[in-house]
């Protein structure tokens, strides 16, 4: 569930507040602690130096209702008290060492995994398991729940879990409700009576009860991947209220902030808030992502209805870009671009259009060049030109023409000409090529990317 991106909530107040380092001792003072990490099976699938001093943070929300009354569990529709243990919403927070971005992942309940000892089950039983599993005291099965829930997701996904911070439902509903509610903008109203949520379309403020129901809906939604969304924009707006004038100029509403988040949240033993609180005190709500993961698919398992990924290797490849560093580009001499009235220009048709290159030679032609139509080529879906070596200059001044083309050498071709070939991409001379349509099945869900300044509707 969203509520649990509250867990650092505090850390975006201390980052940006003139008395930070006295919220971070009430917070420090009044946060849990578990012995969440474990010493195996969370390890790194690209290597242990792999994401250098970037930061990777689960945050959990679990089904639990302490500190409710029986009232507020009627009020707030909690449903079913029965499986309690379960992590109703985790989200996977990537920090990259300069502290410049936050990306935040969620990772579906229903997500089909391979738990440590367990064999295969949905990802929210893993907590229950490692509990149940557990002897001792509730601090010391709580912790033993946290340990193979991370080790569940290390394991499906190939990243290292460095800390985990957990809140309840009560912890939720009252940080929801000091900031003065969160702006949500529906594109239509929905109704579900399972989860009380009952919405009118358009912008709207929730807080409490109604950003419970805003978050926990499951039913009259396309898929757990729109009720991820939900979660994600009710997290934007929170962030946006958390970073905003009206919290980080009154102390007093900051306070309330940070000794709820600290009463209602556990983090691991090794999480320093100080710290953390200086990796991120740039970000801005801009530098901050929320993302769902690509290549799902709705299947049936033993555990009942799954998601489950189409190429598990796919998925790590996709967490492991989270901290991969970016490719420097390549340094190269800018091409000069020769005159048109000095560019001898055939154009091809692959485009499977009739008629396509003796209109795009017309064009051309008339904008200078020496240009004339060479007929057809085989069927492609790539526009390119192509010229010999030495006449950079020449194809530059084609390729000014059509913005997108694919440039190549080809020696075969004679020294002072260029060949353009039409391909199904060919949107016309002036403009950039289309590009091409990727054919996805139905059943498989694509990736949804949003910043949390990102205001537009949500289904």
């Amino acid at each position: 569930m969203v509520r649990a991106l509250a867990a650092v909530l505090s850390v975006l107040v201390l980052a940006g507040s003139g008395w930070g380092w006295y919220l971070g001792r009430v917070a420090e003072a009044a946060v849990g602690r578990t012995d969440a990490i474990p010493a195996d099976g969370n390890t790194d699938a690209q290597g242990g130096d792999h994401a250098g001093e970037a930061m990777n943070l689960l945050l959990v929300g679990r089904d639990s209702r302490a500190g409710l009354t029986p009232e507020q569990v009627q009020e707030f529709s909690t449903g079913d008290p029965d499986g309690l243990l379960n992590t109703d919403t985790m989200i996977l927070a990537h920090v990259p060492a300069d502290g410049s971005a936050a990306a935040f992942v969620s990772i579906p309940r229903d997500l089909y995994v391979s738990i440590p000892g367990h064999g295969e089950s949905k990802l929210n039983s893993a907590f229950g398991r490692g509990y149940a599993a557990a002897e001792g005291s509730e601090a010391e099965k709580d912790a033993a729940g946290a340990r193979l829930l991370i080790q569940t997701i290390s394991g499906a996904t190939g990243v290292q879990i460095d800390h985990y911070a957990e809140i309840n439902l009560l912890g939720f509903i009252n940080i929801s409700s000091i900031v003065g509610g969160v702006e949500v903008n529906l594109c239509e109203a929905t109704t579900d009576p399972a989860s009380g949520a009952d919405f009118a379309a358009g912008v709207q403020t929730i807080s409490g009860a109604d950003a419970l129901a805003f978050v926990r809906q499951r039913h009259g939604l396309n898929s757990e991947i729109d009720r991820q969304v939900r979660q994600q924009v009710f997290l934007a707006g929170l962030i946006r209220n958390v970073l905003s004038e009206d919290l980080l100029l009154n102390p007093a509403k900051q306070r309330q902030v940070i000794e709820q988040v600290g009463t209602s949240v556990t983090v691991d033993d090794g999480l320093s808030l100080f710290d953390l609180a200086a990796q991120m005190q740039s970000v801005q709500p801009g530098d901050i992502t929320f993302q769902t993961i690509p290549g799902l698919v709705s299947a049936t398992e033993d555990a009942g209805d799954v998601l489950e990924p189409v190429d598990p290797a796919a998925m790590k490849a996709f967490f492991a870009s989270l901290s991969a560093d970016p490719e420097p580009a390549p340094s190269a001499a800018p091409v000069e671009t020769a005159d048109p009235a000095d560019v001898t220009v055939s154009v091809l048709n692959g485009s499977g259009v009739t008629g396509a290159a003796a209109t795009a030679a017309d064009a051309l032609a008339a904008a200078g060049f020496d240009a004339g139509s060479g007929g057809n080529a085989d069927a492609t879906d790539v526009t390119t030109i192509s010229h010999a070596s030495g006449d950079e200059a020449l194809a530059a001044a084609v390729a000014a023409q059509v913005p997108g083309a694919a440039v190549t050498v080809d020696d075969t071709l004679a020294a002072g000409t260029v060949q353009l070939v039409l391909g199904s991409d060919f949107a016309g001379i002036g403009a950039a090529v289309s590009a091409p349509v990727t054919e996805t099945s139905s059943d498989v869900y694509a990736a949804s990317e949003r910043t949390a300044e990102d205001t537009s509707c949500i289904a």
